[in-house]
């Protein structure tokens, strides 16, 4: 048992519920792959169902033998799987641990009691479907086909070349189309919109799959040199066999490695780039603020919450206090000018009639010097915009090149650089600053200002004394807001916050956790099924070829060229899908880094070269071993 706070107790809630409706997916997927394992096996035990047969045993003794086999093997995998799962349970909670930051003093070995029972239901569904798989399979036996297996050669049909080729240019074009629509129009796309484009990329990936098995040994034949060249002609028969059986699965694993790439990327660029955000972006210990819908005279929310029951100067030590403004002839449309018609169609729910946020140089400068940060300087004439919102700091950016001046209050300024730069006032722990405006200060001198901020470190110096602070702060805040009569924001409306770097951090390491959590957990299920099956598929065709192998060896292919041939089929069966699967992650990601943007996008090469690690350690790790197995089995009857 591990410590956590408050905030994190109710995440790893979260957690826990996001965790057990997963688990029910992810016990139908691994039902599938135990059923396609048991279909492999009972290929390979065929000659011993023939004997029993022509002993006279009956179809359903054997039915019998296989389910008492199936329940031995049942149980003892059940209890080391158990076994197995309490210890790395211990592990993973340390995985925890971290992802929570929480204390560790405290911890004790623990064992869910619901876990176990649950892994015991979801374990006997499986094995359930498994035995009814049995006697299906059993009671479809035919003697001569169980005599003969492994001698029957695969019939490969060779579909019509023109219909394989306008097929795969229709779906080359289809899914191009959602390419450029998830990649390059998603301000656009309505969720009804984006099932649109997923449906047209699942189906075009099978019609891709489906004319690609069609026109790769055409092509290949076509190639006599190549075609005819060593045992190139066994081995791309044996691949053309393999992906025109598998091509619907083909499709469904190349979606679940897509699904995989996108989510472990995504999940460790969020983390990553919220931890390393945490340092820059929030560097102060709390920040009060009123952002009112109109000006008000003499606006002090400091005063205003010590008449209200929260003297925060008495929890302070150093502070900046500042005011921002907003003219309301100052707008966004009105920024954007000529450009406005670009930003509403990549921002359609802003308020173009809102006015900028404005700021004088001192106040800015000041609350910089707060911060640890270096200082702006410019002209009375000019004026600096800070913004750090990737999409928005773009359309910014094409404004400032072609124009650039600005009313504001009656004065023109110009602005000091052609693009915005970065820089933000308020506390967070994403790149949230869609634009502030830095002004000299004599363009604010007899205005009314529309929000006041007070933002500081407390008094207490040590995390144990900064957290009880904060949480003192935090119940009277929320005792005030039962009753705002007393605030200017309940006379203009507006909002008002106190924001804290604890409550920040809280937030950034729970939602951080919980993306690593439910990322990894997709990822590595998705990622082992996908690896599981082409394995098995691939397992159980070397099974159904051991007499082609022994054919090639009488007639005197020698052994290296046969292990590369076998190689060459085992690499290609597993790329096919994770090339086209990278293909369609390209652009999987563009789409998702409008979504992680306002979380942080600057770790996603790190968090795309982990996830290229863990998919090279688990899908090779198939692979090679897939490929020494399939090695193994063809040379037991040499």
């Amino acid at each position: 048992m591990t410590v956590f706070d408050t905030d994190s107790r109710e995440i790893a809630r979260i957690l826990r519920m996001g965790i057990s409706a997963l688990s029910v997916f992810v016990a139908g997927v691994l039902g599938l792959l135990i059923v396609y394992a048991s279909r492999f096996l009972m290929k390979r035990r065929n000659k011993e169902f023939a004997l029993y047969l022509l002993l006279g045993m009956s179809k359903g003794k054997i039915s019998v033998i296989l389910l008492l086999e199936t329940v031995m093997i049942g149980l003892g995998s059940l209890g080391v799987g158990l076994l197995l799962g309490i210890g790395l349970s211990q592990i993973m909670s340390a995985l925890v641990v971290s992802l929570f930051e929480a204390d560790m003093t405290r911890y004790r070995f623990m064992v869910s009691g619901d876990a176990i029972v649950s892994t015991v239901i979801c374990f006997a569904i499986m094995y359930l479907v498994v035995m009814i798989f049995n006697s299906v399979v059993i009671s479809r036996f035919k003697l001569i086909d169980l005599i003969q297996s492994g001698k029957k050669s695969e019939q490969i049909k060779l579909k019509n070349p023109w219909l394989c080729i306008v097929l795969f240019l229709l779906a080359v074009s289809a899914i191009g189309y959602a390419y450029y629509q998830v990649g390059w129009n998603y301000g656009e796309i309505t969720y009804k919109i984006m099932a649109l484009y997923i449906a047209i990329g699942a189906v075009s990936t099978f019609l891709i799959f489906w004319s690609v098995s069609g026109m790769l040994l055409r092509v290949m034949m076509s190639m006599k040199k190549v075609y005819y060249r060593s045992l190139n002609a066994f081995t791309f028969r044996q691949i053309s066999s393999k992906v025109n059986t598998m091509v619907f699965s083909m499709t469904v694993i190349c979606l679940m490695l897509f699904v995989t790439i996108c989510t472990l990327s995504g999940a460790f660029s969020m983390r990553n780039s919220m931890n390393a955000n945490l340092k820059e972006l929030c560097p102060a210990d709390f920040e009060l603020s009123a952002n009112l819908n109109e000006p008000v005279q003499n606006l002090d929310i400091v005063s205003e919450f010590k008449d209200n029951g929260l003297d925060m100067i008495s929890y302070t030590g150093e502070y900046e206090r500042f005011y921002t403004y907003g003219d309301k002839n100052f707008t966004l449309e009105s920024f954007c000018g000529l450009d406005l018609e670009k930003v509403k169609s990549q921002f359609q729910f802003l308020d173009y009639s809102a006015s900028e946020q404005l700021i004088g140089l001192t106040d800015y400068n000041a609350l910089m010097n707060l911060y640890g940060k270096e200082p702006l300087t410019m002209n009375d004439d000019e004026y600096i915009l800070l913004c750090d919102f990737k999409s928005m700091r773009a359309i910014r950016d094409s404004v400032l090149e072609t124009e650039g001046d600005i009313i504001v209050y009656g004065h023109v300024l110009h602005s000091k650089y052609r693009e915005c730069q970065d820089g933000f006032i308020s506390i967070s722990a994403q790149h949230t600053n869609a634009g502030i405006f830095v002004v000299p200060d004599s363009i604010l001198e007899g205005q009314i200002p529309n929000a006041d901020y007070m933002i500081g470190n407390y008094k207490a110096e040590d995390d144990t004394s900064k957290k009880e602070t904060d949480s003192i702060l935090r119940k009277k805040y929320n005792d005030m807001r039962k009753d705002l009569s007393g605030f200017s924001v309940h006379k203009t409306g507006g909002h008002m916050n106190l924001n804290t770097k604890i409550d920040i951090q809280n937030g950034a390491i729970g939602l951080g956790a919980i993306a690593t959590f439910m990322g990894l957990y997709i990822g590595l299920v998705f990622l082992i099924a996908c690896g599981a099956i082409l394995a098995l598929k691939e397992l159980s065709e070397s099974v159904d070829s051991i007499g082609r192998y022994e054919m090639l060896r009488k007639i005197g292919a020698d052994e290296s060229d046969i292990s590369k041939s076998l190689f060459r089929q085992t690499g290609i069966f597993f790329l096919l899908p994770l090339i086209l699967a990278c293909v369609h992650s390209v652009f999987g990601m563009k789409y998702a880094a409008y979504f992680l943007e306002i979380f942080g996008t600057e770790k996603m090469t790190e968090s795309i070269a982990a996830t290229s690690i863990i998919i090279l350690l688990i899908y090779g790790g198939y692979f090679l071993i897939t490929y020494f197995c399939s090695k193994s089995i063809i040379k037991e009857r040499k």
